[in-house]
């Protein structure tokens, strides 16, 4: 182990800090901690002690104290959904999306499998233009006149910073989750107009559900993308009525998204503004239904990948900034980006309630990434229960308790009392455990080398630019 640290170029004192972790006593069982967590990155410290009782006989079946533990602490998985804090808990994060995805669009999870037959698309919805940026378009040649290469970093990039709309740009992202809220409700509004039918008559006839993610664009606006899908009058266990086809799923989606206005009061010296989503709106429908390309494994993949993400895309920073000052130690931040965060901070004294500057790392952005409406499919905290249900079926198997035994129906009673100790690694357990996540994680895409390969579904960089 320690050959290999060196071979990596391991700095000398994470090399004699790792040394230090792999000859304290209880080191097996510091794996076994870091490898329950999936090589968690920022683990959670506890310190407590747990005893669980026969409910009727008051007998005690099982007793557990981190005094036993190195270092006196179980370690616990952050639970940090984004790959820049904590790869293997976003690893779980997208495993979970996916699943909660997929569930809407193929059944399953509670879900019927006849929700298949439902018709579903998949809708991105973006920013409209804040000004010229660096793209890549079809043509192949930027309007700078170069042709970038995909990883050019100036992607994404102002052509002219001094005309460019940075205030427009983080007002909108900052609004952006009122502007999806307004959506959903105009959506069913034209829903039932283009159906030829009130509102109350729509509801009772006809439900639409949906699951969508935010994702940022590299010139840093955020967009969306959905799964909308229509229902019966029951949700998903009811099939939606003859009227209720993608076509009229189609209109309806682009025409409420036409009629999306949120209004920005002047403050200060900034003017009044209206919001609006941007013109290039995407509508594919899913699976199934006909020979549509776009496959329902390719739609929850998408959506779980980008599920972890944040604006890294954009090479801003992945935690708050508590002074502007910060910035000038951050050499490697595209100017771009800073020029986005500065106006978070400009704009913070003329719009309070808006919380810019404390979000001026996502870029004004401070909606959820990913959401879904009540009746679209499972939940996150449902999918966790299971998992959680499964490890304790597990413990009480090699606890030798009977099968009987199940702490949900009251046969037994559980007494803990957990402290919080601290979270992270040491530089030597850091290294301890990547390689942990790393096998853990080679592990599983061997497991997965038969599955083909999933389209990119990521074509709308150049929209709105």
């Amino acid at each position: 182990m320690a050959g290999a640290a060196a071979s990596m170029g391991t700095d000398p004192l994470t090399l004699a800090d790792l040394l230090r972790v792999a000859n304290t006593p209880g080191f097996d069982r510091w794996q076994d901690q870091v490898r329950r967590t999936g090589g968690c990155s920022n683990p959670i410290h506890l310190v407590g002690s747990t005893v669980t009782r026969d409910a009727e006989s008051g007998q005690v079946l099982y007793a557990y104290s981190t005094d036993a533990e190195p270092g006196g602490r179980l370690r616990v998985a952050c639970g940090n959904r984004r790959a820049s804090q904590c790869p293997s808990c976003a690893w779980t994060y997208a495993g979970d999306t996916y699943h909660l995805i997929r569930s809407g669009i193929t059944g399953g999870k509670t879900v019927p499998g006849t929700v298949r037959d439902h018709p579903r698309v998949f809708a991105t919805l973006t920013a409209p233009s804040f000004g010229p940026v660096h793209n890549r378009p079809d043509s192949g040649r930027c309007r700078c006149g170069s042709s970038h290469d995909e990883h050019a970093p100036a992607l994404g990039t102002a052509l002219d910073p001094a005309s460019y709309d940075y205030a427009g740009a983080v007002l909108w992202n900052n609004h952006a989750g009122d502007l999806w809220r307004r959506f959903t409700i105009y959506l069913r509004r034209e829903i039932a107009s283009h159906a030829g039918l009130t509102q109350a008559a729509m509801s009772e006839a006809c439900r639409v559900s949906f699951g969508k993610v935010a994702e940022f664009q590299k010139r840093g606006a955020i967009h969306f993308h959905a799964v909308i899908r229509f229902d019966g009058p029951d949700g998903p266990d009811s099939a939606p009525p003859a009227w209720a086809t993608l076509a009229l799923l189609d209109d309806a989606i682009r025409s409420a998204a036409a009629r999306v206005a949120v209004p920005v009061a002047p403050a200060g010296t900034f003017p009044a503004r209206t919001l609006r989503w941007g013109t290039q709106i995407d509508v594919q429908p899913i699976g199934a239904l006909g020979h549509e390309e776009l496959t329902e494994q390719a739609v929850a993949s998408y959506v779980a990948k980008y599920a972890t993400k944040a604006a890294e895309t954009t090479g801003t920073v992945d935690r708050r900034i508590g002074e502007l000052s910060e910035l000038d130690g951050l050499p490697g931040l595209p100017a771009h980006t800073r020029r986005l965060i500065e106006a978070c901070w400009d704009l913070d004294h003329a719009y309070p309630d808006r919380m810019l500057a404390r979000w001026a790392h996502m870029l004004g952005f401070r909606g959820h990434f990913s959401t879904k409406s009540r009746r679209y499919s499972t939940t996150l905290g449902a999918l966790r229960q299971v998992r959680a249900d499964y490890r304790a079926r597990q413990e009480r198997q090699e606890r030798g308790y009977s099968e009987d035994l199940d702490d949900s129906e009251g046969s037994t009673l559980v007494l803990a009392h957990w402290t919080y100790a601290g979270h992270g690694h040491t530089p030597g357990e850091s290294w301890l455990a990547a390689s942990i996540a790393r096998e853990i994680r080679e592990n599983r895409e061997i497991a997965r080398e038969a599955l083909a390969d999933l389209p990119d579904l990521d074509d709308t960089e150049n929209w709105n630019d």
